[in-house]
């Protein structure tokens, strides 16, 4: 485990804040951008969604800050970022053991929505983001999700739910409702997995590093 010194100037929460991602590395991120993208670019590409989701990250009030990753860090990890292994495993495993990792309540984020914001995440991180509530989601546009919180992180309220299909979403907020949870949702937010949804959201945060790489690969492209 690697502990990256402090954040400073932001407030500490109740909640832990976990992004899982991958390291970002031709061939093996962002696989579905290829083409029109070669696996260096789509790498590229990977890294600034990462960068853009942690920045973010650090501006958010947390008891702790965690990236769960599958490889090795770069530097393009930030100061203040808690750094522990993914297990091994499908997603739904991985994702389970991200929350059983976790003591007291806790929201995970991905690595493919570089666009969120403070005020997409604000609602799960707030002083009473907990009252009376037991869990928040936050449905992605292919039909999974981007966001899942848990008061009291149980692994098994995400153990063997199918990933990466269309109902995947629908499934594991259905998980939440049969387990009798309150479920609160945040906004719907679109995926990073196509050049077509790198274009939009680039479009919907304009100034990040994920749209300043996207315009530098396709200038590039065009010439």
């Amino acid at each position: 485990m690697r502990v990256a010194p402090a954040h400073r100037g932001v407030a500490p929460g109740r909640t832990t804040l976990l992004v899982i991602a991958k390291e970002p590395l031709p061939g093996l991120v962002k696989t579905r951008l290829t083409p029109p993208f070669t696996p260096a670019e789509a790498a590229q590409l990977a890294e600034a969604a990462l960068s853009d989701t942690l920045r973010t990250v650090l501006s958010l009030p947390a008891r702790r800050r965690v990236l769960v990753l599958d490889g090795r860090p770069g530097p393009w990890l930030p100061p203040g970022i808690e750094v522990v292994a993914q297990c091994t495993g499908q997603l739904d495993e991985r994702l389970a053991a991200a929350f059983g990792g976790c003591a007291g309540p806790a929201l995970l984020i991905g690595m493919d929505t570089p666009q969120i914001t403070t005020a997409d995440l604000t609602p799960a991180l707030s002083p009473d983001a907990w009252d009376g509530c037991d869990a928040w989601f936050g449905p992605a546009d292919d039909g999974g999700f981007w966001a899942l919180g848990l008061a009291a992180p149980d692994p098994d309220l995400v153990r063997g739910v199918p990933m990466s299909t269309p109902e995947t979403g629908a499934v594991q907020r259905r998980r939440l409702v049969d387990a009798g949870l309150t479920v609160r949702d945040l906004p719907p937010l679109r995926d990073v997995d196509t050049a077509a949804d790198a274009a939009h959201v680039a479009a919907a945060a304009p100034h990040g590093r994920f749209a300043s790489t996207l315009a530098r690969l396709t200038g590039a492209a065009s010439r």
